[in-house]
C-alpha cells in the first residue's frame, strides 16, 4: 500500500484524491459508518427535513484552487447561488446586504460607504485568483506575489473593529464587515481579525456564497466518487486506535486533531514532538440548533429573505461585545448567531410548504450552558414570530459536537484557535506544517494551514508534502490564478 488516509472529512478525501491523482494506491479509513466529517447531511428533525450537520454554506469550496480542478459537477454537485450572498439585519429593520456585484453595494450601504467598500475590495478583487492562491496554503517565504500580499496585509493585520470603524461611517457597512470577521471565533478587537472579514467578503464578490443542492453531503460523495474512479478505496466503520492496527504503508495522512494523531501514531513519533502536538490550542466551541419550521423565518428586514446566510447580532458594537464575552470564558446573553436558511432556495431540504433553519453561536470551549433560549430570543429580535413556526429542534451543545466528530475538541469546529500566535504556526512551528519527524506521517486536517472551511486545501498540501518527501512525485496541478471564477448567481 502506498498511502493510508485516516479520516474521511473533506480534507482527508482531498488528500486521498490528490495522492490517487499522482498514481498512488490509496486507502481511506473512516471511524463512522458514513463519510463526511463536518460536511454530512442528515434528517435531524424528522423525515424530509434535510439538515447540514455542520458545514452548510461554501464560499471557500468554490474558490478552492484544488476543487476547481475536479469534475465535481459530473459527480452530482450542483451549486445554488442565492441573489444575495449574506444579509445582516439591524435593530431598526434595515439590513446590510452583501452582493456579489460591487456596484450594487450602494443599495443598502449608501453611496459613501459603498465607495469605501469598493475602495477596500476592488483592488483585491482584480487579482483574486492570485491572492487566494497565496492565502489558501502555508505561509511562503518569500511569497509569490509580495506586493499583492502586502496590500492585503495592510488591512488584514488590523483588528476587524478598528478597520470597520475607520473605513465606514454607517451601521450597515460596519456590521456587515464585522459579522464576516466574527467567523474567526476571535474578539473583533484582536489583531488579524480583519483578515477573516476580508477573505470571506472578498470570496462573496469573487464567487458568491453558495450551497450544494440536496446538502453538503453531495460534495463529500462527489469527492469519494472521484477517489474511487482514480482507483482509491474507502473503508467505513473502522475506528483506529493505533497505526499498528493498519496495513503497512509508505505514508499515513491524518485528517484528525493534532492530539489524536499523537495518540494514534504513538512511538512512531518522537516524544517531544508528540508533546508539542498535545499542546495545540483549540478555540471556542459552537452551540448549534437545527429547526424544522412551518414557514420561512419572518425577518423584519425584507432583504434578509434574499440570502441563504444571515448574520444575526445587531450592530458592530453588539457583535463585538458578544465575541468579547466568549473570549472571557462566558456565554453571551445576546449571542452573535450564524443562520442558514437553505430551504428558501433548495426545495429538497424540507417537505412542501415547510422549511429548515440552521443556527449556531459561539460559546466557550466545552460550555454546558443551554443556549437555546438565548439564540431564539436573539432571532425573535429580528424576526418576530419565529418561535411560533418551530415544529422541532435538534440541539447540539459543544459536548454533542465533540461526540459527533472527535476533531471538534470542546466543540471547536474551526480546527484550532485562530489568534496570531497560532495562525501561522499550526499545528507546530516548523517550515513544513504538514510533515512530522517521521517521513511516513502527515497531518492533513483543518489544524493545518489554511485552517477551517470546506476547501480541501489542507488535504491537498499535505498530500503534496508526502508526494515530495516520500514518493518524489509532483502534486497534481492546481487551478491557475487566471482561471475564471465559478458561474455567477443562478449558474
Amino acid at each position: 500500500m502506498d498511502a493510508i488516509v485516516i479520516g474521511a472529512g473533506p480534507n482527508g478525501l482531498a488528500a486521498a484524491v490528490a495522492l490517487a491523482g499522482a498514481g498512488l494506491e490509496v486507502h481511506v479509513v473512516e471511524a463512522r459508518d458514513t463519510l463526511g466529517g463536518g460536511s454530512r447531511t442528515a434528517e435531524l428533525t424528522g423525515p424530509g427535513y434535510r439538515h447540514d450537520v455542520c458545514a452548510a454554506i461554501h464560499p471557500t469550496a468554490v474558490i478552492s484552487p484544488f476543487f476547481r480542478t475536479l469534475p465535481l459537477a459530473e459527480h452530482g454537485v450542483t451549486w445554488i447561488y442565492p441573489e444575495v450572498a449574506l444579509a445582516h439585519p439591524l435593530p431598526d429593520g434595515r439590513a446590510g446586504l452583501l452582493h456579489r456585484d460591487l456596484d450594487r453595494m450602494a443599495e443598502t450601504l449608501g453611496e459613501e460607504d459603498a465607495a469605501a467598500w469598493s475602495g477596500l475590495f476592488a483592488p483585491l478583487l482584480a487579482r483574486e485568483g492570485a491572492l487566494f492562491g497565496e492565502l489558501l496554503g502555508p505561509l511562503r517565504l518569500p511569497p509569490r506575489h509580495p506586493l499583492l500580499l502586502a496590500r492585503f496585509g495592510l488591512s488584514a493585520l488590523r483588528s476587524a473593529a478598528g478597520l470597520a470603524r475607520d473605513t465606514f461611517r454607517g451601521d450597515a457597512a460596519r456590521s456587515l464587515f464585522g459579522g464576516c470577521a466574527a467567523h474567526a471565533f476571535l474578539p473583533l478587537e484582536t489583531l488579524l481579525s480583519a483578515s477573516f472579514g476580508l477573505v470571506l467578503a472578498l470570496g462573496a464578490h469573487a464567487a458568491g456564497w453558495p450551497m450544494v443542492r440536496t446538502g453538503s453531503q453531495a460534495l463529500v460523495d462527489a469527492l469519494a466518487a472521484i477517489l474511487r474512479a482514480r482507483g482509491g478505496t474507502i473503508e467505513t466503520g473502522r475506528a483506529v486506535a493505533s497505526l499498528d492496527e493498519l496495513p503497512a504503508a509508505r505514508a499515513y495522512l491524518f485528517d484528525t486533531a493534532p492530539a489524536a494523531m499523537a495518540r494514534i501514531a504513538g512511538d512512531r513519533l518522537p516524544a517531544g514532538f508528540r508533546r508539542r502536538l498535545e499542546r495545540f490550542r483549540h478555540g471556542p466551541g459552537a452551540f448549534k440548533i437545527d429547526y424544522a419550521l412551518d414557514g420561512p423565518i419572518p425577518w423584519k428586514a425584507p432583504g434578509a429573505a434574499l440570502a441563504a446566510t444571515v448574520h444575526v447580532g445587531g450592530t458592530l458594537d453588539e457583535v463585538a461585545e458578544s465575541e468579547r464575552v466568549v473570549s472571557r470564558d462566558a456565554p453571551a446573553e445576546r449571542p452573535f448567531c450564524l443562520v442558514a436558511q437553505q430551504s428558501l432556495f433548495d426545495a429538497t431540504r424540507a417537505p412542501p410548504g415547510k422549511h429548515t433553519a440552521w443556527i449556531y453561536c459561539h460559546v466557550p470551549p466545552g460550555c454546558d450552558v443551554d443556549m437555546t433560549g438565548r439564540i431564539e430570543a436573539q432571532i425573535e429580535r429580528f424576526a418576530p414570530g419565529f418561535r411560533d413556526l418551530v415544529r422541532a429542534r435538534a440541539v447540539h451543545a459543544p459536548a454533542d459536537l465533540a461526540r459527533y466528530n472527535a476533531n471538534y475538541v470542546g466543540g471547536d469546529i474551526s480546527g484550532g484557535a485562530n489568534d496570531w500566535t497560532q495562525l501561522f504556526t499550526r499545528p507546530v512551528a516548523q517550515l513544513d506544517p504538514y510533515a512530522t519527524p517521521s517521513p511516513a506521517i502527515y497531518l492533513c486536517s483543518s489544524s493545518t494551514p489554511p485552517g477551517g472551511g470546506v476547501h480541501g486545501m489542507c488535504g491537498y498540501h499535505a498530500a503534496a508534502a508526502a508526494l515530495r518527501r516520500v514518493f518524489q512525485r509532483p502534486a497534481p496541478a492546481l487551478a491557475t490564478a487566471e482561471r475564471a471564477a465559478p458561474p455567477p448567481p443562478g449558474g
